[in-house]
C-alpha cells in the first residue's frame, strides 16, 4: 500500500494533463478552422470546442468514477453489509493510497467487531455448557453411587470376580467423566498470579518425563529467551500443558512432539515466529489463518506464546473451532483447557504443526510492570 499514489496526486496529474490538452487542442482548433474554412472560422471553432468539451466531460467522468466514486461505493457496500450483521464482509483494495487506507481501517474495525462477538459467544457458550455439565454431573452422581453400592453387595454375595472387575472398571470410567464435568463447570475464583512461562513449561515437561509419559514419542523442549511474565494460575497453566502434551502423545506415537514457549507479539493473522530449534535457513510456507482474539488484545500486543506441536494426523480446519467444545471428541480435557485459558484472560487455538500434525497454542498478554 505504501507504493500506491495518493488520491490528490492522481487528481492533480490528470487535471494538469487535461489543462495542457485543452490548451493545445484550443490552439490546434483555431489553426485548423482558419485553414480549412475561411469565413466560417467562428462556427467551425464552436463546433470543435463543443466536441472537445464533450470528450473532456466523458473522460473526466470516467476519471472521477474510477478514482473516487467506485472505491467509495465499494466501501459503502461493505459498511452496509457489516451494519446488517455480515461480519465476514471485507472492503477490497483500492487503486489509491487514501482509499486503500480507508479499506484497511474498515476491515480492521470489522475484525475487532468479529473478535468481540466471538468472545461474547464463546463466554456465553462456556457459561451455559458449564451449567449444563454441573447439572448432568450431579444428576448422574447419585445413581452412580447407588450402582456402586449394589456392585459391592454383589461382590459380598459371591458374584463372579470377572463380572465385578468389569463393572468396577466401567464405574470408575463414569466417575472420571463426572469429575471432569464438575472440574469443567467449577468457576475459578482465586486471584491470578505473576508466573514465568518458561518455568511452567519446564515444570510440566519434567513432570511428564519423570512419569514416563514421553517414552512413546520423540519429545523436545523448546524455550525461547526473554519470555515475559504473564498473569495466570500456575497450577492450571501446568495442568493445561500436561493435558495438551498427553493428547499429543496419544495422537502421535513414535513421532515428534515439541513443547515450548517464547516471547510473541499477538497478531490474529500472522504465522508463528521461528523456533529456537529450527534450522537457520528453514522456511515454512504455511497460509496464516485467523486466530481467536479478545477485545482487550490489540495487534502487536506483547506476551507469551505456549505451544505443543506433534507429528500426528492433525486437526481438519472445519473442526478447529469445535474441538474445544465438550463431547465433540472423547477428550474432555480440551474443553477444560479452553475454559481455564479463557478465565485466565488468554486465548487458545490449534494450527497445522511444522511436524505435520496439530499445534495447540495458548497466548497470554504480558503482565504490566
Amino acid at each position: 500500500m505504501g507504493t500506491k499514489p495518493a488520491l490528490r496526486t492522481e487528481l492533480l496529474f490528470y487535471l494538469s494533463f487535461l489543462a495542457a490538452a485543452a490548451l493545445l487542442v484550443g490552439v490546434a482548433t483555431t489553426v485548423v478552422a482558419t485553414s480549412m474554412a475561411p469565413g466560417w472560422e467562428y462556427w467551425m471553432v464552436m463546433v470543435l470546442v463543443a466536441l472537445e468539451v464533450g470528450i473532456f466531460l466523458v473522460f473526466g467522468r470516467y476519471l472521477v468514477a474510477r478514482l473516487v466514486l467506485r472505491p467509495l461505493d465499494r466501501l459503502m457496500s461493505t459498511a452496509d453489509a457489516v451494519a446488517d450483521g455480515d461480519l465476514n464482509a471485507r472492503a477490497p483494495d483500492a487503486e489509491t493510497r487514501d482509499f486503500a487506507t480507508l479499506a484497511e481501517r474498515l476491515n480492521r474495525m470489522t475484525d475487532h467487531l468479529l473478535d468481540a462477538q466471538s468472545q461474547l459467544v464463546r463466554s456465553e457458550k462456556l457459561a451455559s455448557v458449564g451449567r449444563l455439565a454441573a447439572g448432568i454431573a450431579h444428576e448422574v452422581g447419585n445413581p452412580l453411587g447407588a450402582i456402586g453400592t449394589y456392585v459391592e453387595v454383589l461382590r459380598r454375595r459371591g458374584a463372579e470376580p470377572e463380572v465385578i472387575s468389569g463393572l468396577t472398571r466401567e464405574l470408575d470410567r463414569i466417575d472420571h467423566i463426572v469429575r471432569s464435568l464438575l472440574a469443567y463447570a467449577r468457576p475459578q475464583e482465586e486471584a491470578l498470579d505473576l508466573v514465568q512461562p518458561d518455568e511452567i513449561v519446564r515444570g510440566a515437561f519434567a513432570l511428564l518425563g519423570a512419569q514416563g509419559a514421553l517414552k512413546a514419542v520423540r519429545a523436545t523442549l523448546d524455550v525461547g529467551g526473554a519470555v515475559p511474565r504473564v498473569r495466570a494460575r500456575a497450577h492450571l497453566l501446568e495442568q493445561a500443558l500436561v493435558n495438551l502434551v498427553l493428547n499429543a502423545v496419544d495422537a502421535a506415537p513414535g513421532a515428534a512432539v515439541v513443547v515450548g514457549t517464547r516471547r510473541w507479539a499477538y497478531d490474529p493473522g500472522r504465522a508463528a515466529p521461528r523456533r529456537a530449534i529450527d534450522p537457520a535457513l528453514a522456511s515454512f510456507g504455511r497460509r496464516p489463518t485467523r486466530r481467536p482474539a479478545r477485545v482487550e488484545f490489540s495487534a502487536g500486543a506483547p506476551g507469551a506464546l505456549f505451544f505443543v506441536a506433534d507429528g500426528g494426523p492433525g486437526v481438519p480446519p472445519p473442526d478447529r473451532e469445535k474441538i474445544f467444545e465438550p463431547f465433540f471428541t472423547t477428550k474432555l480435557g480440551l474443553a477444560i483447557v479452553a475454559r481455564a485459558v479463557d478465565e485466565m484472560g488468554g486465548v487458545v487455538w490449534v494450527d497445522t504443526a511444522r511436524e505435520g500434525g496439530a499445534a495447540f497454542k495458548m497466548f497470554f498478554p504480558e503482565a504490566p510492570a
